[in-house]
């Protein structure tokens, strides 16, 4: 199948007919040579892949507050009657079921907040299903139909075969239009700062995207499915022929931790932070090339400095394969999996070094101890943990963030209405430090009826004073 669509892209595009274009010149160009080559399509790779690639339909619930509401004349005839009402907000996005017993994966922005999620077949039926796994970060979810039927599948490939000029084709449901298939080539590879995530490694393809297509197929001629499509990159909402996939091995990963039944999704530790290597870092150094990632920061007593990482080096492959940037690097690290062992190849002061990097779970170096403070404070409502990695990554902030955090803030409560948000560090009170849970309590008990608070919000230090 794969060498007919090769032969299908020089009939296509080298097989023209004869046409004189000046008195003294002509262009030599020939006609089809067989009536296989003017028969050559893509359907039958649709007819046997197409059945897999679902839509997917998500309801949710929201609140919509009355205009009248706080409105002392209409709450005295109407009380609690008027004031808020109930609609339903609907998505439409498509999926793709990769295991037989009925397991769809698609993005996590197409099911975000569904209350009700319905799937439908190329042939008509439709199935109510739930979530299993989802994460905001990569963009994924993983999906489960409701029934003991068996359905057909999309076997996955291995993204890291996939090469800038390959064809693909994209299956999903474009604008709700029903199911539709484009096609087109792989642009580029490794692209990153698509869309405002901590994931950035995308396929690139100008195959046709549109929105619904969001969590539908990206396919390669084998019939294996090479990407999630995900995003676009367009001014009017449309397709430019500037389109992004999820990596299928990414994908691999995600599914099986769902297989697995994880409640929610861990990428290994790493115990240190990077940046990109720039064209002033790469001449600094003596890079004849702008890539790699740059090491900033080494956690004291990380994976990362067990395995000898250090500032200033340039992280440039994992086992063998280049890394483009500190999104590369993630991805790398993440695909290679938990528990397992990767060879990095470092340069430090011009010279080149392999280390081995153990891959672990974020630690949990000191007991979170979650509590929910009450009483009559300006803390009435939070919920707070004491920081660690793995509090870090569960709340999407930097591993090395340390001391007491707001993991949670009770709708309508005082925290809430006097402004503090999940992922507030609870610095300091009337000029005590907050090291501790256990001291934040023993804080907020003393009630000094002044509260000087501190906070640490997005790196930035609030001071607040409350009565």
């Amino acid at each position: 199948m794969q060498g007919l669509f090769k032969r299908a892209s020089v009939s296509l595009f080298a097989l023209m007919l004869v046409m004189p274009v000046a008195a003294h010149a002509q262009t030599a160009k020939t006609v089809p040579e067989s009536q296989m080559q003017m028969q050559l399509s893509f359907a039958p790779l649709v007819k046997q892949t197409s059945g897999a690639v679902v839509n997917v339909y998500a309801e949710k619930i929201i609140q919509r507050q009355s205009p009248f509401a706080g409105d002392p004349f209409f709450e005295q005839f109407f009380g609690q009657q008027m004031p808020n009402r109930s609609e339903k907000q609907s998505s439409l996005g498509s999926g793709v079921i990769v295991e037989a017993n009925g397991t769809v994966v698609t993005n996590n922005h197409v099911v975000e907040g569904a209350d009700d999620i319905k799937v439908a077949l190329s042939d008509g039926r439709e199935f109510p299903c739930k979530v299993v796994l989802r994460d905001d970060r990569l963009d994924l979810a993983v999906l489960k139909i409701d029934t003991k039927q068996s359905f057909p599948t999309l076997p996955i490939g291995n993204s890291d075969t996939v090469e800038v000029g390959d064809l693909v084709l994209a299956i999903g449901n474009p604008f709700g239009v029903g199911q539709t298939v484009t096609s087109g080539i792989v642009s580029a590879l490794a692209r990153n700062q698509v869309v405002r995530n901590e994931f950035g490694f995308f396929i690139q393809t100008d195959a046709s995207i549109n929105p619904g297509n969001s969590g539908g197929a990206l396919m390669n001629m084998k019939g294996e499915l090479i990407g999630i499509n995900t995003a676009i990159f367009s001014r009017g909402g449309g397709s430019n022929g500037i389109g992004f996939a999820i990596p299928a091995n990414l994908v691999k990963v995600f599914l099986a931790s769902a297989d697995a039944g994880v409640k929610s999704f861990e990428r290994p530790y790493v115990g240190a932070s990077f940046d990109a290597v720039t064209s002033e870092v790469a001449e600094a150094l003596g890079l004849n090339k702008v890539l790699g990632a740059l090491v900033v920061k080494v956690s004291e007593g990380g994976p990362a400095a067990k395995a000898g990482l250090k500032a200033g080096q340039i992280v440039t492959s994992v086992n063998g394969i280049a890394v483009e940037h500190p999104d590369a690097l993630l991805y790398r690290l993440t695909t290679a999996g938990l528990g397992k062992t990767v060879n990095l190849t470092v340069i430090d002061n011009g010279h080149e070094e392999q280390l081995s990097l153990a891959l672990a779970r974020a630690p949990e170096t000191s007991p979170r101890d979650q509590r929910i403070i009450g009483g009559r404070t300006p803390f009435t409502g939070v919920v707070v943990e004491n920081l660690s990695p793995r509090v870090a990554d569960e709340l999407r902030m930097p591993s090395e963030s340390a001391g007491v955090v707001v993991s949670d803030v009770k709708e309508d409560s005082p925290a809430a209405r006097l402004g503090f948000e999940p992922k507030d560090i609870i610095v300091s009170i009337n000029g005590t430090e907050v090291r501790s849970t256990r001291d934040l309590v023993e804080i907020a008990n003393s009630d000094p009826g002044l509260w000087r608070v501190e906070i640490e919000r997005d790196g930035q230090r609030i001071r607040q004073f409350f009565r």
